[in-house]
């Protein structure tokens, strides 16, 4: 997995892109970015499927906060991001959340 980072210069505004490789994802699944940065909807920010077969989106996000987030595949798989900043235990106490740090 990759994520990258693009600080803005113009504003407090970091341009970060998410990928997922295509051998996270089975069978052509759809894969959902899901956090806090978008209120944990499973359905707002769907990943677009590349020509690699990799799955990415780019999300503006305000500098100077941490981040929780997960991906979704298909309707109930849940995964974390291996280059996260850190992870944090879910409230739930079922697993772990992925950290970005801006």
């Amino acid at each position: 997995m990759a994520i990258s980072k693009k600080f803005l210069k113009s504003k407090p505004v970091c341009k970060v892109r998410f990928e997922v490789p295509k051998a996270q994802i089975e069978n052509g699944e759809s894969i959902y970015l899901v956090g806090d940065f978008n209120d944990w909807d499973i359905s707002s920010m769907p990943m677009k499927r590349l020509k690699s077969g990799n799955y990415a989106v780019t999300v503006d996000l305000e500098v100077g906060h941490d981040y929780k987030f997960r991906y979704l595949a298909g309707e109930s798989i849940w995964f974390n991001d291996s280059e996260a900043d850190g992870f944090e235990t879910t409230p739930y106490g079922d697993g772990e959340n992925s950290i970005l740090s801006l």
